[in-house]
């Protein structure tokens, strides 16, 4: 193995989390930065730790991702997802996919199978088919709760930007003891969208980057205004600037508030393995590995702290 410590931070979605949704959010983050450290620690790469930890969120239904993703205008679910590797700056996006549980899998096999970066809608849905990936019933992905919400949205005097607020995206990054750097992002976007809308997931810069030379970065929030400022690759930017990644971090998500009126959150790791979890929503749970210890948070200044040997017995028991 080589000489860095390996360090692996999620997130579950900035906005609003409600009370008896808090608890789920927190184990489903928890979870998720357990996995991926699982994979750093066994000499698993940062790219094959992301994926793991996002899927882990996608097949968790309290997350705006992959199973329990919100719906589209006609009450489908449409999914955006992002996957990169800091070491030669490869990526790999899908967007508007149906019916398939891990859009984070097919990203990376954009990213690993195809000359291309991004596929959409239709084109997504036969490469899926080409490598074998099985696919669902579109009602497999549907939870009460998202129907729900988009009944809601749908009454004559809804206001769907109410419900904006819990914006679930979900997200890792991390550095492997190799030093390599990767981000994943994954997200069934907006409530009762316009079909075929495309937000800042899939966008490389946007919805997360990484690059070995700074660090990675992944997004959560308002997609549109994430995608005005370029976000992601604005944090990297102060970075390369001297910037610490939670200085980074907050300088960007500031002027994307300033700027275009937009909030959100990110989760940032550095080439020297230092991280940082910010937001400028309510809430954004997140939750992060490095040196054996787990620390996690939903709320403002909130952060417990386990050692990695406690949070994993406390999983077992939890099962």
């Amino acid at each position: 193995l080589g000489s860095m410590k390996p360090v692996i931070v999620v997130h579950g979605g900035a906005g609003r989390i409600f009370k008896e949704r808090e608890e789920g959010c927190r184990a489903g983050v928890v979870r998720a930065a357990l996995r991926g450290y699982g994979v750093l620690k066994q000499g698993g790469s940062a790219v094959d730790a992301v994926e793991e930890a996002v899927r882990s969120m996608e097949d968790d239904p309290h997350f705006n991702a992959g199973c329990g993703s919100v719906l589209n205008e006609k009450g489908e679910v449409e999914m955006d997802a992002i996957i990169m590797d800091g070491k030669n700056l490869d990526s790999g996006a899908v967007s508007a996919v149906k019916c398939i549980a891990n859009p984070i899998k097919l990203a990376r096999l954009v990213m690993e199978k195809t000359k291309h970066m991004l596929l959409t809608d239709h084109g997504a849905h036969l490469f899926a088919q080409a490598m074998g990936i099985p696919e669902i019933p579109g009602e497999k992905l549907i939870t009460e709760r998202s129907r729900e919400r988009w009944k809601k949205n749908l009454e004559p005097d809804s206001n769907p930007e109410e419900f904006q607020k819990d914006l679930g995206t979900v997200g890792a990054v991390a550095i492997d003891s190799e030093g390599n750097v990767a981000c994943a992002t994954s997200t069934g976007g907006l409530s009762n969208k316009l079909i075929g809308r495309v937000g800042d997931t899939a966008c490389i810069g946007s919805g997360g980057y990484a690059d070995n030379h700074s660090g990675a970065t992944s997004t959560t929030g308002h997609g549109e205004s994430i995608m005005k400022v370029v976000l992601a690759r604005l944090i990297l930017y102060h970075m390369e600037q001297g910037m610490s990644p939670g200085v980074a971090a907050d300088t960007a998500l500031d002027y994307m508030k300033t700027r275009v009126g937009g909030l959100g959150g990110v989760i940032v790791v550095s080439k020297a393995g230092e991280w940082a979890a910010r937001f400028s929503t309510k809430q954004m749970s997140w939750a992060t590995v490095k040196d054996d210890n787990l620390h996690y948070g939903i709320y403002a200044g909130e952060e417990h702290i386990k050692s990695v040997d406690e949070a994993l017995a406390s999983e077992r028991e939890g099962l």
